[in-house]
């Protein structure tokens, strides 16, 4: 949920309104795809000739009504499209999205219940017949902006994995929190800098620890990407594997902390990755508070049970989220439970990602109609990839033919 850490530095871009995209979030006030401004163009009036005495009036833009069938979104346009119109169609496998389609089928979203009652009775075929049956139970419509632009931007984010600690010791000072009792009661909640430093503040959250971390980047991180991995030594000396949820936050904006390195001169545009700030950090850490001050959202938790290791956090949707086949998106441009065509590519390479993934989270920097935010894993490749994705991105919305858009 989902801004990432290519983009994004989502938490998951801090899903269900933490946000998805790590790189995003980290840089989420520059451009998508440049940092130098656009030149401005200069205007001059149009003169009549000297010997004229008519005055012509400026013509305004006629415009361009959609294609028949366009369904118009809150945020977005769905226009009708062929399934021949998607880039590498044929080449996805689509045993691959099942999984990740028929956990978003355990709670279905409107339109969907037919389509998935039809999946759960779906017999194992090959990819070739699953192909041909989806054909012939989707529409597809290419999603574009309201008005009329197709291009947008894919970001990633990850679930993190970090050592803990139940009680602080020595090298684990960095506590994560669970809702304070009186969080309803202050709008806004005290802000990160008030609950490091204030007494007031952090007596509102003191016995409310789950957890102690080394590194107060790592805590960052795991409140951008809005869910984590830990391994946590118990105090009895045993370890085992948990998960830290979103449960909420103290109603603070988001600030990134990249941006404020760049608009300080400590970082240029193309250095304000997470590696880059990581390494600013031990240049620097005398100042590592001020730069995470400059936020002033903080992330509460709460703890879940990781019985399979190999089940993903769950998304907005409520559901698990599928290393490669879950996206974030806008659910005012698509639905969650929505199959969605991505044509973009892999990061820092120009090798296709072009695949069928499903809409199950979304995040505070995920807005807009061509907006994704692409769900790596969890893992050390996973995070690697999360931190590098920003690609340009054409999407596509694959929906039931028995009921309409919604």
């Amino acid at each position: 949920m989902s801004v990432s850490i290519s983009r994004h530095l989502t938490l998951h871009a801090f899903s269900r309104t933490a946000g998805p995209v790590l790189g995003t979030l980290l840089l989420a006030s520059c451009a998508q795809f440049s940092t130098q401004p656009a030149a401005p163009t200069e205007h001059r009036p149009v003169q009549a000739p000297a010997t004229s005495t008519t005055t012509v009036a400026p013509t305004a833009p006629v415009p361009v009504p959609p294609p028949p069938g366009t369904f118009e979104k809150a945020r977005a346009r769905w226009v009708p499209s062929e399934f021949s119109e998607l880039p590498g169609w044929g080449a996805d496998r689509p045993s691959e999205v099942m999984p990740a389609l028929r956990q978003s089928c355990i709670k279905p979203a409107e339109g969907w219940a037919r389509f998935c009652e039809d999946l759960r009775n779906l017999k194992p075929a090959d990819d070739m017949v699953q192909r041909f049956w989806l054909e012939s139970r989707l529409r597809v419509f290419r999603i574009e902006s309201p008005e009329g632009d197709t291009a947008g931007l894919l970001t990633g984010y990850y679930e993190p994995l970090f050592e803990a600690t139940r009680k602080p010791a020595a090298n684990r000072r960095v506590p994560l929190h669970a809702l304070p009792a009186d969080l309803a009661s202050r709008k806004p909640y005290w802000t990160r800098q008030q609950l490091d430093s204030l007494p007031a503040a952090q007596a509102s959250v003191k016995g409310r620890e789950l957890a102690w971390l080394e590194d107060p980047l790592d805590a960052l991180v795991l409140q951008i990407q809005g869910s984590g991995r830990l391994r946590i030594t118990e105090p009895d000396g045993s370890s085992r594997l948990i998960r830290l949820a979103f449960a909420g936050h103290n109603d603070q904006p988001y600030k990134s902390v990249g941006r404020w390195l760049i608009e300080q001169g400590e970082l240029k545009a193309s250095e304000a990755s997470w590696p880059g700030i990581k390494d600013w950090a031990r240049r620097n850490p005398a100042r590592i508070n001020e730069m995470l001050w400059q936020n002033p959202r903080t992330v509460f938790f709460r703890e879940e049970p990781l019985p399979d290791p190999s089940i993903g956090p769950k998304g907005a949707q409520g559901v698990p989220l599928t290393p490669g086949r879950s996206i974030a998106v806008d659910p005012q441009s698509v639905p969650y439970g929505s199959l969605v065509w991505v044509d973009s590519t892999e990061p820092l390479s120009t090798r296709p990602l072009q695949r069928l993934v499903v809409a199950q989270d979304t995040g505070s920097a995920i807005t807009g109609a061509v907006r994704a935010d692409f769900f790596w894993g969890w893992g050390d490749e996973a995070e690697s990839q999360a931190g590098r994705t920003r690609q340009a991105l054409r999407s596509w919305v694959l929906w039931p033919r028995e009921s309409a858009p919604r």
